[in-house]
């Protein structure tokens, strides 16, 4: 049994879908970032830098792993699902999961911050992360030209970006002209595991039925 420590952000749909494709059962802990419960002295025990997701396998004497990136190789190595064990596949497949940790989800986070939520509407912060945020794009319409899933098959780099690509508009970035990235974006939408593992946790209901909180944390908390 995996316990899931998450919340309705990206980085916290990238571990739903994977548990959802893998098929290991596991119970959702849903935190409310608004109420600063990452911040907890029990759950930094988990995750020291105090973010979601997190996972603990109760199978494997109570064993905890953080860091979104690092749950998907963990779960795709534990049931030996979406990524491969020949080497130059398997580093196809990490290539493109690290280009999401490195690049999708940084530059996409920060152009959601400066168009969002900045206190000060800064022109040069926002075309900045929000040219580099069409850039990544660029690169992954390219490469999906060429192969039906980033790394050829349907695999945790896939699982990885698809929750950060898909709330494009969110940045203020246009997708207009990438037919291969949203012919993908489609393609792994579909999937029934996908829209199982998209809505856990559902976004939690505030004060006066407002689910901003949740919006606002997608982008600057995680």
């Amino acid at each position: 049994m995996i316990d899931l420590y998450t919340a309705p952000t990206p980085n916290g749909i990238k571990a739903s879908i994977m548990l959802e494709e893998v098929g290991l059962p596991y119970t959702v802990i849903s935190l409310r970032l608004d109420k600063a419960e990452q911040r907890q002295a029990g759950f930094l025990k988990i995750s020291p830098n105090g973010r979601i997701p997190a996972i603990v396998d109760r199978d494997e004497d109570d064993f905890a792993v953080f860091e979104s990136g690092a749950i998907l190789i963990y779960l795709a190595e534990k049931t030996g699902k979406l990524l491969p064990t020949e080497p130059r596949a398997r580093s196809r497949v990490l290539q493109w999961l690290m280009f999401q940790m490195g690049g999708v989800g940084p530059m996409q986070g920060q152009a959601n911050v400066f168009v969002r939520y900045a206190p000060e509407k800064i022109p040069y912060a926002i075309g900045r992360f929000q040219r580099e945020t069409r850039r990544l794009y660029e690169v992954l319409d390219k490469q999906l030209a060429n192969h039906e899933f980033l790394a050829g098959e349907y695999s945790i780099a896939d699982i990885a970006t698809w929750p950060w690509v898909r709330r494009y508009y969110w940045a203020g970035v246009s997708i207009d002209g990438l037919e291969h990235l949203q012919r993908w974006l489609g393609a792994v939408g579909g999937r029934p595991a996908v829209q199982r593992g998209k809505n856990i946790p559902e976004e939690p209901e505030l004060e006066g039925g407002s689910k901003e909180f949740s919006r606002r944390a997608q982008s600057m908390l995680v």
